[in-house]
């Protein structure tokens, strides 16, 4: 048996951890005697547990595997393994990524950049709001959004990122094949659909508690940045932020109301460094894939709509954030008096807006 279905009939046993996966990986380094190698022989391997091996050898058998694999086929889920050229550059590089993932909807999980948006389940209407607001506005410059199919703060994301028809990957603690939660059965079609559900477990794994802090170091994985909405002191959205820290990625916070249980995680993460947030420019001026992503979806926008060379020029000015009136006028050399008749142009065609007085941005919508 080749190396690649070892892995894959590996990651089947139900007595299987990722300790255990790497144990094997690391000692044997041709896995493909694991599957050949003489009973004898086998029960004087030490980097396996008993009980593993009891499984093992009883499954380690051609008609279980081809049932295995045929299985998911039959759920049409696809099956891709860290030997792959599928498998994400991201998650590679984290520490002990998952030697397997069971895919179902679009297998494309490298071509575009990623933003992780994760929070509380028991989420306030602002939290459910904003989380929904940035996804939207992120997926619309080509950027997918990663999150948890959990309650709250999970669910807007995925929403918010379809309703701006970008993709969306969906992690799950348990199969792909197990919605959960069950009210989410519409949503899972939506991102089978249009996106990804993926999972390190293999099919019929119920959603148990240990399994979601496992699912949590794939979302930071995936992601190039993580976006806390809403989280208490004590929430489990926490455990994502560490594996975030860990694997090196950007780490965004929403601030929130001083007196709200699901702020003061999210008000201290601020506190502790992470990047205060209020408006996807703040993730996106943090990392350069996303300012190139951002920059390519405006200026597809901008070149079809017909601008005279100073609209342009004010264009390319605001493109990178929120600016200043004045600041416009110094780095274009418009005078004062011209740019303004310039900003209400630019205004009343709907590709710029106003906040705060005298700072402009590009519309959203826009783009």
């Amino acid at each position: 048996m080749k190396e690649r279905d070892v892995l894959i009939w590996l990651s089947s046993l139900s007595k299987i951890g990722c300790k255990d996966m790497y144990n094997i990986c690391n000692n044997i380094r041709n896995l493909s005697l694991l599957w050949e190698m003489p009973v004898n022989d086998f029960k004087r391997i030490k980097c396996i547990n008993n009980k593993l091996k009891e499984e093992i050898l009883i499954k380690r058998n051609k008609t279980y595997f081809e049932n295995f694999i045929e299985r998911n086929k039959k759920f049409n889920v696809n099956i891709i393994t860290i030997l792959d050229n599928t498998y994400p550059d991201l998650l590679k590089k984290i520490s002990m990524p998952p030697k397997v993932l069971f895919i179902k909807g679009n297998l494309i999980l490298k071509q575009k950049p990623t933003i992780g948006i994760v929070g509380s389940r028991k989420a306030t209407e602002y939290g459910k709001f904003q989380s929904k607001k940035f996804a939207e506005e992120l997926s619309k410059l080509g950027i997918s959004i990663v999150s948890g199919m959990a309650k709250g703060i999970d669910t807007s994301a995925h929403i918010g990122a379809l309703q701006g028809r970008g993709k969306t990957i969906a992690v799950l603690g348990s199969g792909v094949d197990i919605i959960y939660p069950k009210c989410n059965n519409k949503l899972y079609d939506k991102i089978v659909e249009n996106g990804t559900i993926l999972s390190e477990f293999p099919l019929g794994t119920q959603p148990i508690a240990k399994n979601f802090p496992k699912r949590n170091r794939i979302i930071s994985g995936l992601s190039l940045g993580v976006l806390v909405i809403e989280a208490a002191l004590r929430s489990g959205t926490l455990i994502t932020v560490n594996y975030a820290l860990d694997q090196g990625r950007e780490v965004f916070s929403l601030p929130g109301n001083v007196n709200s249980i699901n702020s003061k995680g999210t008000n201290k993460l601020i506190k502790d460094g992470a990047k205060l947030t209020t408006n996807i420019f703040d993730v996106i001026e943090e990392i350069n894939a996303l300012k190139e992503r951002y920059n390519i979806a405006t200026k597809k926008k901008i070149n079809s709509n017909t601008l005279s060379k100073k609209e342009l020029k004010v264009i390319n000015c605001i493109i990178n954030g929120p600016i200043q009136y004045d600041m416009i006028s110094y780095n274009t050399g418009i005078n004062i008096n011209e740019l303004c008749s310039i900003i209400k142009i630019l205004k009343l065609k709907g590709l710029i807006k106003e906040t705060n007085g005298k700072i402009f941005s590009l519309k959203m919508d826009y783009i």
